[in-house]
This record gives structure tokens, C-alpha cells and sequence, in this order.
């Protein structure tokens, strides 16, 4: 399979990229994340988000040349609370404002009407799963993986609570078994740090981090995540 893109970006696993991740109170830094390769929108994690202002927002994020994800995050998967068919709302609008959209693989209501929009305009579709409590054994995620490929997903990702190196080691596990399927991986809580930097050096395309207010727990601020990228994954010469 050829590699997936984001805008100008081809995600083929080799020097991993770095998603700076923000809501409302975020745009500014977003639009200047300097050490980002690109940048998240979180529309969920705005006070009163509506279909222009979000429209507003990912318009001024686009002139930073940055490509941009939208994401609309379900509550039961880490975002606020909003029904389906707001969430459905402000998708539609941002979606020809954005680069790629990140919608739960849960969500198939959501991912049936995004999909073929997606495919007609040329955005990524990211589908997603947040594990917020523990990290499944392998062969759970792994079905995952499989189920956002029937979807129609170019990029799957799988986030997890990680207590421990254990936990590490099952998404590391399911990274090596899936690298080959355009997949992120992401560790949330105690072993979220550590994760950011072991899953990008296995093949995972790309890891988050923060601007100002973490959207994950275990994420690591975007310069000092940057500065461990340099020095751990220079360049081809």
C-alpha cells in the first residue's frame, strides 16, 4: 500500500512526525508551533463550538502551512460532551478546511456519512480508538486495526492508558505486527512519555504533543518532544 499523506506530508514511517493538539485556547500556539509537523484541532475542547467558528479557527491555522486534522472527540472517548449529530455538523464544516478528519472507529454512524465526503474532497479519514482506563491485549487491538481498514481508514490509531512497561510493550507488539497498515500508536498516563518516543522508533507515523494544556495524559510539551525527535531520528543525509 502506498503511503498515506496529511496535505504535503507522506507518512511512511521513517523519520516519525510530530501533532501539535489544541482546542480553543490553544489557536495561537498552534498557528506558531514551531518543532510541529502538523497540527490537531480539537473542536470538542471549544466553550461553545459551532460549525463558523470552528470554520474560523482551522482558517487561521491553515496560513501557518502546517497541515491540520480536525477532530471532533466522542465524550465516551476522552472529548466533551456533544451529540452525534452536532459533532456531525461541525465535520461537515471544517472537513473542506482541513487536511484530514480523526473520527472514533465506534462512531460508524459518523464514519458512514464522513467517509465518502472525505474521499470526494481528498482528506485523510483517521479512525481512532481511545482505551481510557487500560491497554487491550494485542489481539483486541489488533481487530481494531482491522475494523477501521473495512471502514476505509488510510490511517488507524489506537490510544491507550499505559500504567506500566508491560503496557508499552503490547502497543510496541501490535506496532511491529501492524506498522505495515499506516498505524499510530499512543500511550496515555504513566507510560505515556515513554511511549511518545519507543512507538514513534517501531513505526508508528506520528505521536501528539502539547502547546499549552495537555489534550492526553502522557503527552510531552512540543519543543522538548521535538528535541528528543532530533536527536533520536536525524534526518536522512
Amino acid at each position: 500500500m502506498p503511503a498515506p499523506a496529511i496535505g504535503g506530508i507522506v507518512l511512511d514511517g521513517g523519520v516519525p512526525r510530530i501533532v501539535a493538539a489544541g482546542g480553543e485556547a490553544e489557536i495561537e500556539a498552534l498557528a506558531s508551533a514551531d518543532g510541529a509537523d502538523l497540527v490537531e484541532l480539537r473542536a470538542d475542547l471549544f466553550d461553545h463550538p459551532t460549525p463558523e467558528t470552528i470554520v474560523a479557527a482551522l482558517e487561521r491555522l491553515r496560513p501557518a502551512g502546517r497541515p491540520v486534522i480536525l477532530t471532533v472527540r466522542a465524550e465516551r472517548e476522552g472529548g466533551n460532551a456533544m451529540d452525534d449529530a452536532r459533532r456531525l455538523a461541525l465535520y461537515v464544516a471544517g472537513l473542506p478546511h482541513a487536511h484530514a478528519v480523526d473520527v472514533e472507529i465506534a462512531s460508524a454512524d459518523l464514519v458512514a456519512e464522513l467517509a465518502p465526503r472525505a474521499r470526494t474532497l481528498g482528506r485523510t479519514l483517521v479512525l481512532s480508538a481511545h482505551v481510557l482506563d487500560r491497554t487491550p491485549p494485542e489481539a483486541e487491538l489488533l481487530a481494531l486495526v482491522d475494523r477501521a481498514a473495512a471502514l476505509g481508514a488510510a490511517i488507524t490509531k489506537l490510544a491507550t492508558h499505559t500504567r506500566d512497561l508491560a503496557d508499552v510493550r503490547t502497543l510496541l507488539a501490535v506496532t511491529l505486527a501492524a506498522r505495515a497498515r499506516h498505524l499510530v500508536t499512543v500511550g496515555m498516563g504513566p507510560a505515556g512519555p515513554l511511549s511518545r518516543v519507543v512507538l514513534a522508533a517501531a513505526g508508528s507515523l506520528f505521536t501528539y504533543a502539547a502547546v499549552g494544556r495537555p489534550t492526553a495524559p502522557g503527552q510531552l510539551p512540543v519543543a522538548e518532544l521535538a528535541g528528543l525527535f532530533r536527536r533520536l531520528y536525524p534526518p536522512p543525509a
